[in-house]
């Protein structure tokens, strides 16, 4: 894919440069929707969360003991 900006420079055709233009957007949104396509699915069928950088999320959770806060509050 030649840059838009050499063929410009080139003094091609527009409808050259307007193809391209169209094509290179075309490639980046379908690379976008690719992404997002995981994303999308996962939340749909309750999976876990597409990560596409691969790091590891960590939750924490904090354990609360009702007996103790009922004491607390008397």
């Amino acid at each position: 894919m030649p840059n838009i900006i050499d063929l410009i420079a080139q003094d091609d055709s527009a409808s050259n440069i307007s193809q391209d233009i169209k094509d290179t957007l075309y490639t980046k949104a379908a690379e976008k929707i690719e992404t997002l396509r995981k994303e999308v699915s996962d939340s749909v069928f309750d999976t876990e969360p597409y990560n596409p950088k691969g790091e590891v999320e960590t939750e924490t959770e904090t354990e609360v003991n009702p007996e103790t806060e009922a004491s607390e509050e008397d």
